[in-house]
């Protein structure tokens, strides 16, 4: 068996959570790999809203085995209001909830730090949500960290003290003071509530549970945007959010993993700091947003000449995006510049073949036949889930699309 991975393409706040829960019945396991106890994700039932930090969403179901992953930091105050929380619900996690021994902890002292770090920077602080997710995977790389297990050795206060102890020194140096009795308190309470639970060694468990045939959703926190490498950095988080921090955060091998789920929303929304490249409200804006629909369109085509030249119309115009203050005339000429050497003659009668097939056609057509065009359009393969076919969604993307290519039937002739 394979393990299947369930990701956010955005900067997070897509949705996954529900679409775990709705996957949830198709696995045997289900497991978080990576991130901290930040907005969480959010299932609501019976007019109940329902949010978790660090739990992976499958707890809801009976019967399903829900792991938190090595990859994953924990702060024991959240996960203790957490778990309290699923017991008043009735939900029974003594049987399916366990937790690896490799997460790190989150100390209340690197939630401290974090505070630290944001308040000295400033105007250029990142955004950050103050949890301690920072700093926690910071004393990971720079192996200073407690993990879960270390609960179980006779030396934790020990350690716990002497960390603490090196996390008071850099907060003198950002000259930040914080009581910290009241939050190490819930920390302690918390310690005390994880070391009776059900503390394994995940990598063996789920690799155990592939051979033995067992299906495994991964469960992604964030989005990938938001990822430390390949993300908008600085302004990103402190793990692997794509699909290779699935490999690191359980301990499975690439050739383990199996089908991709991206999840995104029909529009973005960003929390914390950070270029988020907005629309220009004017006559410039309206002729950009013209020229990139029509760019987005001409993609659709799949012609290599026309996808290289829109690639480097991208790679030129993010220099100027990601800017302070973008230079609109200057965003416009270089969009003006490369449209003028793109000879998409032959691509403009294909785009309006396409748009009057769509909308000559498209009206009586089944959910079936809609979904397997805009497959082909965009190149992917499309899946619906859901425990039963849902037609008003597709209609409605139906329609969008009518709206859109009527405009783009109009445009073309009059922005080259």
């Amino acid at each position: 068996m394979k393990v299947d991975v369930l990701l956010g393409l955005q900067w997070g706040d897509e949705g996954k959570g529900k679409v775990v829960d709705v996957l949830a019945p198709r696995y045997d396991v289900i497991a978080r790999f990576q991130g901290g106890p930040n907005a969480g994700h959010t299932l609501e039932f019976e007019g109940i809203k329902h949010v978790l930090h660090t739990i992976p969403s499958g707890i809801f179901h009976p019967g399903k085995i829900n792991i938190i992953g090595n990859g994953v930091v924990i702060d024991p105050v959240i996960f203790k209001r957490e778990v309290d929380a699923l017991i008043a619900m009735g939900v029974d996690i003594s049987k399916n909830l366990f937790i690896s021994r490799k997460a790190h902890l989150i100390l209340p002292t690197h939630r401290m730090l974090d505070a630290a770090s944001e308040a000295i920077k400033g105007k250029s602080k990142i955004g950050s949500t103050l949890k301690g997710i920072g700093p926690a995977y910071m004393d990971k790389t720079g192996r200073n960290g407690l993990r879960v297990g270390d609960i179980e050795n006779s030396n934790f206060n020990q350690r716990y003290d002497a960390l603490v102890a090196k996390h008071n020194e850099l907060l003198a140096f950002y000259h930040f003071e914080n009581p910290l009795s009241d939050y190490e308190k819930g920390f302690m309470e918390g310690i005390e509530m994880i070391s009776k639970m059900n503390l394994i060694d995940s990598e063996y468990v789920i690799n155990g549970f592939l051979e033995k045939g067992k299906s495994v959703l991964a469960e992604g926190a964030q989005g990938s945007l938001l990822d430390i490498d390949f993300g908008s950095y600085p302004f990103v988080t402190s793990s692997n959010t794509i699909t290779a921090g699935t490999c690191t955060g359980l301990g499975v091998a690439p050739s383990r993993i199996g089908e991709v789920y991206g999840i995104f929303k029909a529009y973005c929304t960003r929390v914390g700091g950070g270029p988020f490249p907005t629309e220009l409200e004017n006559e410039i804006g309206d002729r950009i947003n013209l020229i990139l629909n029509l760019l987005n369109q001409i993609e659709l085509l799949d012609t290599e000449r026309t996808i290289n030249i829109k690639n480097r119309i991208k790679n030129n115009l993010s220099e100027i995006i990601g800017s302070e203050k973008i230079d609109e005339n200057r965003f416009e000429q270089e969009l003006i510049y490369y449209i003028e050497k793109l000879d998409i003659t032959e691509e403009k009668t294909r785009l309006k073949t396409h748009c009057n097939f769509f909308l000559e056609n498209m009206n009586e057509a089944s959910t079936g036949r809609k979904l397997a065009f805009i497959s082909q359009e965009i190149g992917r393969e499309i899946n619906t889930i859901g425990s039963k076919a849902n037609n008003a969604p597709i209609q409605k993307i139906v329609v969008l699309m009518k709206d859109e290519l009527e405009k783009i039937k109009e445009q073309l002739n009059n922005i080259l």
